[in-house]
């Protein structure tokens, strides 16, 4: 009985021992599925702790914002091999006493500067209570900014094909430009613009948050910014305290897909600035057909009829006329600034009247002007921060194979938007890719977030950038984490809209109360954005 029981004592320690063994090795070594990833390595194998505090100085542009930087490895797979300083922006808590925690921000892009965010914008962006609560954290991406910024040659990117190839010999040569200038940007930049997608960004946050000194973060993303929250809270959701994304990017989407809906979202954002003409008596256009005077302008444009009023001596093309408005009224939404920069251009017929017919009087001849030498500012190539297609084709497996399948996506595209004619800058992005190789860092998927907490989306039900299917798509993928409030009204921009919308943020960000279901919010009238 004394040896049995012996015997029996001795498996007993001998199984926990090969237990504290193999949960040992569980720790140290790869993740089990369905459970949050390990922690990122620094260089050297150490995790991130408060033993790599930032040294914190005043900002250069704002004593009243801190400044710093931490050096994480480029190559996560290799953590001992090159590394870079990603820049950081801290304002604290104004109410130390009442402070929850660390507010982690970024504004999208991708190539927007989370420094210049936190610095610049955060203090009229957030509310004060949001100010009074958190230490609010902006960081500029790598290779974004301050953190060793995707640089190319000022030259090449001025001699960039047209993005709307004709045939099969101009799609092959906007591949052989894309691939000059990847090779360009790459010896420019160094191997940051090889891992300069998201999924790495996701890894440098998390370095942020271990050297900040917390357990759990707090999150605000908008836009670009909502893929990195999206990601992180896939692979680090049980680190997340709070996270709040507005103008959501669904990372699920095929190329038609993200491009018929892109095209479809800005085509929709015209017809409600028409609407709103219309009806409005202070509209520049107010009592016109307002769809015919921009469908005119925009083939007066295609004629080299339209100048650039900031650049008399340039003309406008109507890609840049819709880019225009795409990006500098509809995101606001800024309509009236709209109505009047439209009445401003189609004015100019009036005016080249007139020109034409002075220029038809007889003029005294000129000796031809002689060709003035190039200068040059230095010895060195001048480069220009290019970050956008270094982020952008890592991120998304988007390569059209050939003029056939680019036209098929072009063609489709024009139908979603015939006055906008497509969605400008999601099509100049989609044709920065051609020609790479199809190799994508981070490829897109369906978002599988298992350990976060809830989290809050809002989105404009007419966003001109992020149609709002992608918001409706995300929740449906994440519903057992992801509430959504949709705010009614126009514009890109979505916390300060209104009182209903910045108050759902505030409300979640400092007492995680979420809204019930169903909500949204009224939309505002149209103003600064």
């Amino acid at each position: 009985m004394i040896a049995q029981n012996l015997g029996r004592d001795f498996m007993r320690l001998l199984f926990k021992a090969l237990t504290g063994v193999l949960t040992a090795g569980l720790l140290v070594g790869a993740t089990p599925p369905g459970t949050a990833a390990s922690d990122p390595r620094l260089p050297g194998g150490r995790s991130p702790t408060t033993q790599d505090a930032i040294d914190w100085k005043p900002c250069p542009k704002g004593a009243a914002a801190e400044c710093g930087s931490l050096r994480l490895p480029v190559d996560w797979a290799r953590p001992s091999g090159e590394t870079f300083d990603l820049a950081v922006a801290r304002r604290r808590a104004t109410d130390p006493g009442r402070r929850i925690g660390v507010l982690l921000v970024n504004p999208g892009g991708p190539g927007a500067s989370g420094v210049d965010y936190a610095v610049d914008q955060a203090p009229t962006l957030f509310s004060a209570e949001v100010r009074e609560r958190f230490d609010i954290v902006g960081f500029d991406p790598r290779g974004v900014a301050r953190s060793l910024p995707v640089k190319c040659s000022t030259e090449l990117l001025a001699r960039q094909p047209s993005v709307y190839p004709r045939n099969q010999a101009e799609f092959d040569q906007l591949a052989t430009f894309n691939r000059a200038l990847r090779e360009d940007c790459r010896r420019h930049s160094g191997p940051v613009f090889d891992h300069a997608d998201t999924l790495s960004v996701v890894r440098d946050m998390d370095a942020l948050r271990g050297a900040l000194g917390e357990e759990k973060i707090n999150y605000f993303g908008h836009s670009y910014g909502t893929l990195i929250g999206e990601q992180y809270a896939e692979r680090y959701g049980d680190r997340i305290r709070a996270m709040s994304l507005t103008a959501n990017i669904d990372h699920s989407l095929g190329i038609r897909d993200f491009m018929v809906s892109s095209a479809a979202t800005a085509e929709d954002s015209f017809h409600q600035f028409v609407k709103w003409c219309e009806a409005t008596s202070s509209c520049a256009l107010h009592g016109r057909d307002v769809t015919a005077v921009w469908d005119g302008l925009l083939a007066r444009a295609d004629r080299g009829e339209i100048r650039d009023p900031e650049a008399p001596d340039q003309v406008l093309t109507a890609n840049a006329i819709a880019l225009a408005a795409f990006q500098r009224f509809f995101y606001g939404p800024r309509w009236e600034e709209l109505a009047t920069y439209i009445a401003g251009l189609d004015a100019q017929e009036r005016k080249e009247r007139k020109e034409r017919k002075r220029l038809e009087q007889p003029r005294q001849p000129q000796q031809p002007s002689q060709p003035q030498p190039r200068t040059s500012l230095g010895t060195e190539e001048q480069t220009t921060a290019e970050p956008f297609q270094a982020v952008f084709c890592q991120d998304w497996r988007f390569r059209p194979k050939d003029y056939r399948d680019y036209a098929r996506l072009t063609e489709a595209e024009l139908r979603a938007a015939p006055h906008m004619r497509g969605s400008p800058r999601v099509h100049r992005a989609v044709a920065g890719c051609v020609g790479w190789p199809d190799e994508v860092n981070n490829p897109q998927h369906r978002l599988r977030i298992t350990e976060a907490p809830t989290i809050l989306m809002l989105h404009s039900m007419h966003d001109p950038a992020n149609h709002y299917s992608w918001a409706t798509n995300v929740h449906r993928q994440t519903r057992g984490t992801t509430v959504l409030l949709p705010y009614e009204g126009a514009g890109h921009s979505v916390y300060g809209r209104s009182d209903c919308t910045r108050d759902a943020v505030d409300d979640y960000l400092t007492d995680l109360k979420v809204p019930s279901a169903g909500s949204s919010c009224a939309p505002a009238g149209p103003g600064p954005g």
